[in-house]
């Protein structure tokens, strides 16, 4: 008992450690998530406000703060208390002598730096995009994913607005594909997550964007809003699940683009009686809904 305590303890306190070097500029400039974070949001929102998609959406939108909230939640904060768990696992894992590189199908350690990057980018995204299917496709989990498609105004902080078991479905899934790549982490992998968080911001702003011809590549806000389409295709659980890349919709028949005003409902049936406030919306999802 005294190691699992030792284990949990370890590992929050070097994230808070971390976290402290981070908003303290004691991590090299360019793997600094909190003041990337915080860059990448200012950039996008002041994009937004030059160049809004719905020209009578707020600059302080409906729930601004709360999704700014969310942000550092998520990114932060929840990484604290949950570290220790997962390093809690791996090591029970390691105890039965299955180790990282125990479902290795590839070794790209040799490769350049650029194409160890770029497989890195796409098998994290597949299995992201795979993960979100599922958070549509089955009710248990939808519960939890709802939080996030309560957003009734799209905007870039949207982007993070989720409830905290998505981190503990998404993370293991990570893991699996470091694991699928021999365990490796490429030394420049804070790029990829960098770009992740951009495009993440983008998908949903308010800015009319589709990348010309790489929209069948990069997701962008026009397919995304449509993810968030208060109605949905008759026969479908959703539509338009990619996150970073659009590439998956494409293949799986699941992209839908009807039109591009921007100006559609947003949001679930019943939404008008979902939480409000952070803590509930924490809490939303445990407990079924009294008949």
């Amino acid at each position: 008992m005294l190691k699992v305590f030792d284990i949990i303890t370890s590992a929050s306190l070097n994230t808070i450690n971390w976290v402290w070097n981070c908003i303290t500029f004691n991590v090299t400039w360019y793997t600094n998530y909190f003041w990337g974070l915080i860059f990448i949001s200012l950039l996008v929102w002041g994009i937004e406000i030059l160049f809004p998609w719905r020209k009578n959406q707020s600059i302080f939108r409906k729930d601004f703060w709360l999704d700014a909230f969310y942000m550092f939640f998520n990114f932060f904060v929840f990484s604290i208390v949950i570290n220790g768990v997962y390093k809690l696992i791996e090591a029970g894992f390691a105890s039965m002598g299955i180790q990282i590189n125990s479902l290795a199908i590839i070794n790209i350690t040799e490769w350049p730096m650029w194409s160890q990057l770029l497989v890195f980018f796409i098998v994290l995204d597949f299995l992201q995009w795979f993960t979100h299917t599922l958070l549509h496709r089955y009710l248990f989990l939808w519960r939890f994913h709802k939080v996030h498609h309560s957003v009734k105004e799209m905007g870039f902080a949207a982007h993070l607005r989720y409830h905290w078991m998505e981190n503990i479905l998404y993370k293991p899934l990570k893991t699996f594909g470091v694991m699928l790549l021999g365990g490796f982490e490429p030394e420049q992998a804070y790029i990829v997550h960098f770009i992740a968080i951009a495009i993440g911001h983008f998908n949903h702003s308010n800015i009319k964007i589709t990348w010309g011809p790489l929209k069948y590549i990069i997701n962008n806000p026009v397919m995304h809003l449509y993810h968030h389409a208060y109605v949905l295709p008759k026969g479908t659980y959703g539509v338009n699940f990619g996150i970073s890349l659009s590439l998956w919709d494409y293949i799986f028949k699941t992209n839908y683009i009807p039109e591009d005003s921007g100006t559609i409902k947003i949001g679930f049936k019943g939404d008008d009686k979902f939480p409000k406030n952070f803590v509930q919306q924490s809490l939303y999802g445990f407990f079924k809904k009294k008949k």
